[in-house]
């Protein structure tokens, strides 16, 4: 347990979930199905909930995706599962009041309801009044990268303007006696995410009314680097009391998520164990011990005999890098290709490059924006093309996918050649 948590109001999600308070961290996930396949979205539900997931997150691109997300609740809820759901939703306020009266929590970033500020807070507003009216609990998401223009021209792309632009929607929260939020900050460069989340806590704390804060590392990749990337900023908050729900994103399948975040939970709430086998206990419990002390620089190395687990530390801290950085998101129903596989030819290919930031992302909506922290880019388009980038500029559009990862790697050489 940490030493002093962070005291916030509590969320109810449906019947069954409080978040926040002195209640113990909750484990959450995301389907990575397409949701208008009822029945495969339905089975994964099953899964996940069955390994442990007290919320499960589902993408709802367009508004025909409402109609699939009714029937996938109503089929889970006759079978007796009764986790709740997250409908998660981008850019359109359309979609965001369309799911309301279908599930128990929304995610939204009501920064992107429009491109004119004012009446994004007007739609916002409108919201949350359809979701006092149903008494639903939502989600604030602010992910670095994908800000809007509006906070970003004020104070740029860092974690004080990610901190800010909340503060801006969950005031208005406050003013519209809507206290059913949790709010998030994630990024992909656990610097910045530790750095925000902290910013954010300090400001809600200083206006009076603290919410429930859901952690994460965004597009932290898979295998021990995506575990331990998560683990190292999750864990740095949750010994700070800054943490009530917690997702650890891994391009896997979703389910392999749940033993992290379980194992992250018990260690500093009163949630269950999780069960884990030995080498990834102890590679879980290596990077939660020495990720804070690395990211507060309060030390400069670690003493640990395995050279690989200690490479891999410390570059997911951000203070020595041995090999390229990945950026990978975890895929979900807008995926219109097969990211876990490519992203593992991804590196495969471009491992010689040490010094480089590389993402692999599973669509075009958040893609080129959550990935502002890399130094190319591999999108995907749908139809079996993708579009390459460099920073945050499209190089090459519309390449099969046989040939963009030939493509990224010659595109990288060039340039370093250049």
């Amino acid at each position: 347990m940490s030493k002093e948590v962070l005291k916030t109001r509590t969320v109810r999600v449906g019947g069954s979930v409080l978040i926040g308070s002195d209640h113990p961290i909750v484990v959450q996930t995301m389907c990575n199905t397409h949701t208008a396949d009822v029945a495969a979205t339905v089975a994964q539900c099953r899964r996940l909930a069955e390994a442990g997931s007290q919320l499960i997150r589902i993408t709802v691109p367009s508004l025909s995706d409402v109609k699939a997300l009714e029937q996938i609740h109503a089929t889970l809820r006759s079978e007796g599962i009764d986790v709740p759901l997250v409908a998660d939703i981008h850019f359109s306020a359309e979609i965001a009041m369309a799911v309301v009266p279908v599930v128990e929590k929304i995610r939204i970033n009501p920064g992107n309801f429009h491109p004119d500020h004012e009446k994004a807070r007007s739609l916002f507003g409108q919201f949350l009044q359809k979701c006092k009216q149903y008494d639903r609990a939502i989600r604030i998401g602010l992910n670095h990268g994908s800000l809007g223009k509006y906070i970003v021209e004020k104070y740029g792309n860092t974690p004080q303007a990610m901190a800010l632009a909340a503060m801006e929607w969950v005031q208005m929260c406050i003013d519209a006696e809507f206290y059913n939020v949790v709010v998030s900050l994630k990024a992909s460069n656990t610097v910045v995410m530790v750095q925000a989340y902290r910013e954010l806590a300090r400001l809600m704390k200083e206006n009076g009314v603290v919410f429930p804060l859901h952690v994460g590392v965004t597009e932290a990749g898979n295998g021990d680097s995506g575990r331990i990337k998560s683990c190292v900023a999750i864990s740095t908050l949750l010994g700070e009391g800054i943490g009530n729900t917690i997702r650890v994103s891994l391009t896997e399948d979703p389910a392999n998520e749940i033993p992290v975040a379980q194992y992250l939970a018990h260690r500093y709430s009163d949630a269950p164990a999780a069960l884990l086998s030995g080498r990834e206990a102890s590679i879980l419990q290596a990077a939660c011990d020495w990720g804070a002390p690395l990211l507060n620089h309060e030390v400069d190395d670690i003493p640990l005999e395995d050279a690989y687990l200690k490479d891999e530390i410390l570059q997911a801290c951000r203070r020595r890098f041995y090999k390229p950085e990945y950026i990978a998101c975890p895929g979900c129903g807008r995926t219109l290709y097969d990211l876990e596989n490519t992203f593992n030819k991804v590196k495969e290919h471009t491992s010689q490059f040490k010094d480089v930031v590389i993402a692999v992302m599973g669509c075009i909506v958040n893609g080129p924006g959550e990935m502002a922290d890399a130094d190319y880019g591999y999108v995907g388009e749908g139809a079996g093309k993708v579009t390459l980038y460099r920073k945050k500029e499209p190089v090459l559009r519309h390449i099969p996918e046989d040939e963009a990862v030939e493509r990224l790697v010659e595109l990288i050489r060039k340039d370093r050649e250049d």
